[in-house]
């Protein structure tokens, strides 16, 4: 008995015309997607529409897709990108703050379908002061501590090498300690020998 299709054999279906298989892709992957654009944007509404560019570049482009790294490799790469975007389009627009009441006691919305990172739990300080943090920090912080990804598959992704990814986490938790008041972060522990 054959399991399921793989990513890749997905792909290669839809390359080959069937329609199908992008309908496949996409349920296999919003959940992931969506949440990682929540992450780094902080606001469901824009994570919302980043998750949809997202999709929609990658349908553009999928035709372009070589299997050379692993589709959700790919996948990641396109999400943070359409991130990047989103961020530089909120840059650009007035500064116009609504005011919410934050005495009515709702909750923030939660992500549509929970995924493999659901179980950390981000509280409103510490998803407040994420978006305090440097841009790139905060993507290569996310990709670390809350995606669970290896340096090197974050460095695919960004396209920069292992060094500057475990640079821009070490300065991202710096930078998410200062943000939560917790100042810098402890350096490497001193042996007894030291000590004395």
């Amino acid at each position: 008995m054959e399991g399921p299709e793989t990513d890749e054999d997905l792909v290669r279906r839809f390359q080959g015309g069937g329609a199908d298989a992008l309908g496949v892709l996409v349920e296999r992957h919003q959940a992931r997607v969506y949440n990682l654009c929540l992450r780094v944007l902080g606001d469901p509404d824009e994570a919302a529409d980043a998750a949809q560019d997202s999709f929609v570049t990658a349908i553009r482009k999928l035709h372009t897709f070589r299997g050379e790294a692993a589709f959700t490799t790919w996948l990641h790469r396109v999400t943070v990108n359409a991130c990047y975007d989103s961020l530089r389009r909120k840059r650009r627009r007035p500064l116009l703050h609504v005011v919410v009441d934050e005495g009515e006691g709702r909750a923030p919305p939660e992500p549509p379908v929970p995924d493999h990172a659901e179980g950390v739990e981000l509280s409103i300080d510490v998803a407040r002061a994420l978006r305090e943090v440097r841009e790139d920090f905060r993507v290569a912080l996310v990709l670390a501590d809350v995606e669970d990804l290896a340096y090197e598959r974050i460095g695919e992704i960004l396209g920069v090498p292992v060094g500057t990814v475990k640079s821009r986490v070490f300065r991202g938790r710096a930078a998410l300690g200062r943000a939560l008041g917790l100042g810098e972060p402890p350096r490497a522990s001193r042996t007894s020998d030291e000590q004395a």
